[in-house]
């Protein structure tokens, strides 16, 4: 069996699972007519049935039932944090024990997923924004129960977001929430203060954006072809008394490492505290 085989439903269909369902039509990896998407606005979901041929329902159990039933299914939990308990209650009763449960629903621990849906084959992934536009990278692992054959369709799934990155451990899913599914919030600040310095400076604020813009890809694109430890390609453009040197400075001055670390920190807190409740 691949992962076309499968039969999906994506609860609460927001962003970004509609990310995913965007990735899988597109690339001809599951048949739009076997996935079904809940959510409870109508406009919302005349747009998912419109756009991609989806079936879609207002009641999040409606959608688990279409495919609950059918030994080759995954039912994908993709709501905000806040409303999970609502979802959870809604499907309570619906998933069969053999059920395979993906969800991307930052904190939720897979023991309380787990106790809650009556189901062993709990896989817990944290996506990023960029997976929006298919560039994201999804932290992912899961249960034992999981069968190997299932992993891969979990990695399948995965990769219509972008690319997967399998953890052993629950806790590096906390980790990665804090440093990639966070982290586009830390590169969005630094891309929105840099073009605000060079507005300051005289640019139009086009003129300032498409060139922070450019300057931030190509040096991602550099660094990716390079395999060069970071440090090391910092050196390459810091001449001795350069505006490389006399800007690095400023920011170590501005304790701008520390400040980041310790963003990250709170993040991986506040990742583990919506786990607890």
């Amino acid at each position: 069996m691949t992962v076309k085989d499968l039969r999906l439903a994506f609860i609460g269909c927001g962003v970004m699972g509609e990310s995913m369902i965007a990735g899988l039509v597109k690339n001809n990896l599951v048949d739009a007519a076997t996935i079904a998407a809940s959510h409870p606005r109508e406009n919302r979901r005349t747009e998912l049935a419109g756009k991609y041929g989806v079936k879609a329902f207002e009641r999040n159990a409606e959608a688990a039932k279409l495919v609950a039933a059918q030994e080759n299914s995954a039912v994908i939990i993709c709501v905000k944090p806040q409303r999970l308990e609502r979802v959870l209650k809604d499907l309570d009763g619906i998933l069969h024990p053999e059920q395979l449960v993906i969800s991307i629903v930052a904190g939720a621990t897979i023991e309380h997923l787990a106790e809650d849906l009556g189901t062993a084959k709990i896989v817990r992934a944290m996506p990023n924004t960029p997976s929006q536009i298919g560039a994201g990278i999804t932290a992912w692992t899961c249960t034992v129960a999981v069968g190997d054959a299932e992993r891969e369709h979990v990695r399948e799934l995965l990769k219509a977001l972008g690319k997967e990155l399998f953890v052993e451990t629950e806790n590096m899913i906390d980790m990665a929430t804090s440093l990639s599914a966070t982290g586009p919030t830390y590169i969005f600040m630094v891309m929105e203060a840099l073009t605000d310095a060079g507005v300051h400076l005289g640019f139009s604020r086009d003129m300032a954006k498409e060139l922070v813009q450019e300057t931030m890809l190509g040096s991602v694109k550099f660094a990716l072809a390079s395999h060069k430890h970071p440090a090391e390609l910092r050196n390459m453009v810091t001449s001795p008394g350069g505006t490389s040197a006399e800007a690095i400075y400023q920011m170590e001055k501005g304790s701008l490492r520390t400040v980041l670390s310790k963003a990250v920190y709170a993040a991986y807190k506040r990742a583990v505290d919506l786990g607890k409740k």
